[in-house]
Order: structure tokens, then C-alpha cells, then sequence
């Protein structure tokens, strides 16, 4: 499969501009089609004309995404709701500000994947999850929430599969490739490669069953008291972003397939730039595996709070954690 890098590395492309008119302001995210009104936003210069020279880092995890930024090591971050992020948005470290990505019926999303043995042992459906091996980057990723909403909805016990923390998407992957685990959920940019190299078999879509907020744009608490106005021409750009992924990457033809034209090739190749550097050709890949992104970038409170109670309901954050410790909505 195409290989990501997995260390904290730069980003390829960070806007390096007159340090004596830009200001300097760092991000944290993942190499992810997810991120890609991010991506779209500093490729089009629209975080230069805020005044803002953009330094990007890439993380394995999304946990380790909102660590760093908790941390100090970057001002704003770009990543999965996850036990990690509420329980440090919960502590006050960390707020979200604006939408990630999100499942959402009639686009791709994550994909439900079985290894070649899983598939062989009988995991045809979702409900076939159920006593069987899956595994997730970390306890507390977003798959594992995923996971707990197939549960519920296909009604099974969460408790009755093991659950197996590879570290990282890649080590998601690989344990599929190498029959490890029986399923995992998997980003649609993997799941494709895999089922291209016949390496695992498609279960289905998460969005027919689940049509949750994926993620967030994060600011750290530090940034928010000392530099408001920053975090303000940031999200202006990031909104921008948005806008410009949705146009170019959202739109549906008369039977609801989406359209696959030259302006939706160019914006899946300036992703592909940061997705999968230095490789050629893969613009394709990134268009297909393009999520639903609202064009405004707007937080979906409601399905925050359902997030939290369930992430509390498993133990995985700290019972005092609530919805509104999560979000800012201060930032128009």
C-alpha cells in the first residue's frame, strides 16, 4: 500500500514567507483526506493573506495531534474527537472551534474492513463484528466510538469484541494486511488500497449506519488568552478551506453520485500534496476518498454531547467532562 510517514515530521509545503510581515503560527494534524480543508486553505494562500506564516506538523495519531497541542508544541490542531481530546478540552487545555470532516449518507467515509481471514471466518455484515478481533489506533480513537454505534445499532454487545490498539492508522492497516485481526474501521484512503491489492474485503460504510462529526479544529487555551485576534484570522482562513473543499469536492449529480470533474481533480491533487508527498498520480485517490465537510466548517454541538456520554458511559473520560467544556462558540 502507499506508505505515510509516521514521525513527527513537517509538513511539505508550509507557507514560508517575510517572517517581518507574516506571523508565525503552528498546526498539528495527521496526513489525512480528513484534513483537507486545511490543506486546500494554506495551498491557496488563504492563511498568507491573513498575515499568517504556517508552519504544519503531521502526528501518527489524532491522540497525539491534541497531546502536542496541549503541550505547547503547536498552537492549533487539526484532528479526531477522541477520549484524549475531551478529556483535555474537559481540563480546559484545549477548545474546538470550528468542524473537521463528518459521516454523512451518500458520501464516503470510513470503511468497515475485514481481513481476508476475518472474511473467511464469516465477517460478511456489521453485525458480524460481534465476539470477533478489531483493531483501533488507540482506546478511545474514533473507531472505537464507531465501533460502539455499529454496536448499538445492529444490537450486540460492545464487551464481546476484543478490542487491539495498533499505535498508529498504519498499524490498523497492517494488522489487516497480515490477517492479525478479524475487522477494523479504516479511513476511506486506506480502505481502498487494500481492497485494490486484495489484502482485506469491504463490510460496508459507516455513514449508512452512523453520521457522526469526525473531528475538529482545535486551539490551545494559551492561544485563545494571548492571542484572540490570531485565532480569529486563522479560522477566517480555515473557513475558507472549507468553502473551497466543499465546492470542489461535495457536489452530487441528479442521482446522487458526486461529481467527479477538473476542478474536483485540482483540489484532490493540492490534498494529495500533503497526503502522500513526493508521489504522483494520486490525486484520483484522494478525490474518491473525500469525506462530507460542511461548507461553513459549523460544529454539530448536538452530536458532541452524544459523543462525550458515550465516551463516559465506557470509562474513557472523566465523568465531570461536558459538551461545553469541548467547544468554543465564541469565535464567529
Amino acid at each position: 500500500m502507499i506508505r505515510r510517514l509516521l514521525a513527527v515530521l513537517p509538513l511539505i509545503a508550509t507557507l514560508i514567507t517575510s517572517a517581518s510581515a507574516q506571523e508565525r503560527v503552528t498546526i498539528g494534524t495527521q496526513r489525512s483526506v480528513t484534513s483537507g480543508a486545511l490543506f486546500l486553505a494554506a495551498t491557496q494562500g488563504y492563511f498568507k493573506a491573513e498575515g499568517l506564516d504556517l508552519e504544519m506538523t503531521a502526528y501518527p495519531t489524532a491522540q497525539n495531534v491534541v497531546e502536542a497541542l496541549a503541550g505547547g508544541a503547536t498552537d492549533f490542531g487539526v484532528a479526531e474527537f477522541t477520549g484524549a481530546a475531551f478529556n483535555l478540552a474537559g481540563k480546559g487545555a484545549i477548545k474546538a472551534i470550528a468542524a473537521q470532516v463528518r459521516e454523512k449518507r451518500d458520501y464516503d467515509g470510513n470503511e468497515i474492513v475485514a481481513s481476508n481471514a476475518g472474511y473467511a471466518k464469516g465477517v460478511r455484515k456489521p453485525e458480524d463484528l460481534a465476539g470477533r478481533s478489531f483493531a483501533v489506533a488507540d482506546l478511545g480513537a474514533v473507531s472505537h466510538f464507531q465501533l460502539g454505534q455499529i454496536a448499538r445499532v445492529k444490537h450486540f454487545d460492545l464487551a464481546s469484541v476484543t478490542l487491539k490498539p495498533k499505535g498508529s492508522v498504519d498499524g490498523v492497516a497492517l494488522a489487516i494486511v497480515n490477517g492479525d485481526v478479524d475487522a477494523a474501521i479504516l479511513p476511506a484512503q486506506y480502505a481502498r488500497e487494500l481492497l485494490t491489492a486484495s489484502q482485506g474485503k469491504l463490510v460496508g460504510w459507516v455513514s449508512e449506519l452512523d453520521e457522526a462529526q469526525l473531528g475538529a479544529l482545535f486551539v490551545s487555551a494559551t492561544t485563545i488568552s494571548a492571542r484572540r485576534a490570531t485565532v480569529e484570522k486563522f479560522l477566517r482562513a480555515y473557513r475558507r478551506g472549507a468553502a473551497e473543499y466543499a465546492a470542489a469536492l461535495m457536489r452530487l449529480d441528479k442521482y446522487s453520485k458526486r461529481v467527479n470533474d477538473a476542478k474536483a481533480l485540482a483540489a484532490a491533487a493540492s490534498i494529495a500534496r500533503y497526503v502522500y508527498p513526493g508521489k504522483n498520480d494520486v490525486a484520483g485517490v484522494v478525490q474518491a476518498a473525500a469525506y462530507y465537510m460542511d461548507p461553513e466548517a459549523r460544529l454539530d454541538t448536538a452530536d458532541i454531547e452524544r459523543q462525550v456520554e458515550w465516551y463516559k458511559s465506557q470509562g474513557l473520560i472523566d465523568r465531570s467532562v461536558a459538551a461545553r467544556d469541548v467547544v468554543d462558540l465564541g469565535f464567529k
